[in-house]
């Protein structure tokens, strides 16, 4: 009997062993899970602070570009993309900087580009005071010729849009009417599909307003659709003779290609800018935050209509 007795004694001894390791494991998983979910957060966090900090920076680089005034180009300073260093070397070149600049910081990477969104298409253009506009709808055919897209996309876009248009204009009267488009992938709403929209997506755009083609940084394929005698040999001379120079009015482009001067319009092509687009990636270990903002300059003041920030699932994050 005694014998018995010792047996389960040292039996429940060994469960109460197991259960005490089992919730302590428990324990510290949740422990562990818990200072992982807060260390992450804490660095997306920070990530999208600096990237904050990047695209103030972006902003004033438009800002003093707008001070010299003159044309916008490729050559210019904001048209210089960021390649991937050492966020520590910028706290570096700063000598009133106190930061941290441990090894933390400087196994952070930041990199980034400006895009001038004026040598793109913009969408909007396909309509103008309720109605389609033949010119930009002539422009927009030979883009989707070129890329070798069903014209009856473009049909049902500019129908759509002229619908959403008409609808915004009237306070929304007609809930059958698409909503107007804010975002290049939102144009499926109108229409497109989504391997026609991945072709287009270099070269179309979508702004709160309507925009010329700015033809000092229009890619090859923008000219040849933007400029309706354009072949695309004439297209690809226009766009190598700004290696040499920029255009600083119209009249420049003009004299590069002969018989173009009377297709050249101020409502459609430019040689300045007011949109472009800010893109800042910054990397840490496994962890990689990246953020895409729209910005308007207008005259010395430079300000942000949208970001899209995040690393996995990006959060859209509407500016005024």
């Amino acid at each position: 009997m005694k014998t018995r007795q010792t047996g389960a004694a040292l039996l429940t001894a060994m469960l109460t062993v197991a259960l005490v390791a089992s919730m302590a494991a428990a324990a510290l998983w949740q422990q562990w899970r818990g200072v992982e979910v807060e260390t992450a957060e804490r660095t997306r966090t920070q990530s999208l602070w600096v990237l904050t900090g990047a695209l103030d920076w972006a902003r004033l680089i438009l800002r003093e570009d707008a001070r010299s005034g003159g044309a916008d180009h490729l050559g210019e300073p904001w048209a210089v993309p960021l390649e991937e260093a050492r966020l520590s070397t910028f706290l570096a070149t700063d000598k009133n900087n106190t930061a941290d600049t441990t090894e933390t910081v400087s196994q952070v990477f930041l990199s980034g580009r400006i895009t001038d969104l004026q040598g793109r298409m913009n969408v909007l253009n396909l309509v103008e005071n309720g109605k389609v506009s033949a010119p930009w709808q002539r422009s927009f055919s030979r883009l989707f010729a070129q890329l070798g897209l069903p014209s009856a996309e473009l049909a049902a876009v500019a129908e759509n849009l002229r619908f959403a248009q008409d609808n915004t204009a009237e306070n929304g009267s007609s809930a059958l009417a698409p909503l107007m488009p804010q975002r290049v992938d939102q144009l499926r709403w109108l229409g497109l599909s989504e391997s026609s929209l991945a072709r287009l997506g270099a070269y179309i755009t979508v702004l709160p307003v309507r925009t010329p083609v700015n033809l000092n940084t229009a890619s090859v394929t923008v000219l040849y659709a933007c400029i309706p005698t354009l072949d695309l040999e004439q297209a690809q001379r226009l766009a190598s003779s700004r290696q040499t120079g920029h255009f600083r009015t119209l009249a420049d482009a003009a004299k590069v290609v002969t018989g173009i001067a009377g297709e050249l319009a101020d409502g459609q092509h430019s040689v300045s800018s007011r949109f472009f687009e800010v893109q800042g990636r910054l990397r840490l270990d496994q962890t990689v935050v990246e953020e895409r903002s729209v910005v308007q300059r207008e005259g010395l003041s430079v300000k942000t209509l949208w970001r899209d920030r995040g690393g996995q699932g990006a959060q859209t994050a509407p500016l005024q």
